[in-house]
This record gives structure tokens, C-alpha cells and sequence, in this order.
């Protein structure tokens, strides 16, 4: 019989299969340093490939761009999707429409959650779900919402293989 895998640990068997890769470069708040409960999911990431963001998500995507424009993939990673709001200016006019104006094929991979209710309500401004809202406004940025840990798997695996940049949004059921 298989052992069961669990949505953390299938999140925490991606972080660390994406950081295998010699490009690959982790950006964002409490990837460096704990503070969130995301923080264990990135125990197989070496530091040195780490890079700590301060609250700035708008400029957090914008510096992503520029890395993947000069070969990096960089993984970028917000606690909580009401957060990726505030980049959306890079996302939506950025990252969506460069491939669809220039030659260029950045590759960044976004990974947000959306808050949970249970065992605590961290309130209407952490809890929000905006994966349609987004797949209404991405053209060329596949949008992927898991709920399972074979999802995540199926998700992540497909981010890594792929050419384009991609939204990866964990909501557990």
C-alpha cells in the first residue's frame, strides 16, 4: 500500500524538485527567512537560492521579469493572492503581454495560496479567491488552482517543463 502524500508535502516535494534545476532562484517574502506558514514548504530549497523580498509585490514580479528575461527561472512567491493584487500591474500589462508584443518568452513561475478559513479566519483580506478574475485577464500565463496534493504534483511538474510563465494557486480542500 502507498504511502498517503499530503498537500504540504507534495507542495514541499515540488519547491524542492523546481530548486534541482541550475536556473532556478526563489523570490519573495519569508522565503529566507520564517515568519509564514508556507516557510516549511521550502525546507529542500538551498538558502543560495533564496532571494528575501521586502513588501513591494508590484516590484517583487517586475524583478522577476528582468531575471527571467536574463535566463533565470525564478519561482515567486506571495503568501496570499490578496497580496498578488498589488503586482498585478506586472502581471495583467507585464508578464501576460510581452510574449504577445516582442520576441521574448519570459519564464516565471507565480505560486500564491488562498487563505483558509479553518482552524483560524484570517478575515475577508487573506481569504479571498480571485482565480477567475485572473484566468479572465491572463492570455498567454497558464492559471492552475490545486486543491489535491496530485493536482500540485500535476501543476508543478507542468510549470517546470514548460516554456511560459504560469500562476499556480494552492487552495487545499
Amino acid at each position: 500500500m502507498g504511502e498517503f502524500l499530503t498537500f504540504k508535502q507534495a507542495i514541499t516535494d515540488s519547491m524542492t524538485m523546481l530548486a534541482k534545476h541550475p536556473k532556478a532562484v526563489f523570490v519573495g517574502q519569508n522565503v529566507r527567512y520564517d515568519g509564514q506558514a508556507a516557510w516549511d514548504t521550502f525546507s529542500g530549497v538551498p538558502m543560495g537560492k533564496r532571494i528575501e523580498m521586502p513588501v513591494a509585490e508590484d516590484f517583487q514580479l517586475g524583478f522577476c521579469i528582468g531575471l527571467s528575461l536574463q535566463g533565470y527561472i525564478p519561482i515567486s512567491f506571495y503568501p496570499r493572492i490578496d497580496f498578488l493584487i498589488l503586482a498585478c500591474n506586472q502581471l495583467v500589462n507585464h508578464l501576460d503581454k510581452i510574449p504577445m508584443m516582442s520576441d521574448y518568452q519570459p519564464k516565471v513561475l507565480i505560486r500564491t495560496t488562498v487563505g483558509q478559513k479553518n482552524p483560524l479566519d484570517a478575515g475577508l483580506q487573506h481569504t479571498q479567491n480571485h482565480t477567475e478574475a485572473l484566468k479572465l485577464m491572463l492570455n498567454t500565463i497558464q492559471v492552475y488552482e490545486v486543491r489535491t496534493p496530485e493536482e500540485v504534483t500535476d501543476a508543478y511538474l507542468y510549470a517546470y517543463g514548460s516554456l511560459a510563465s504560469t500562476l499556480i494557486i494552492e487552495n487545499p480542500c
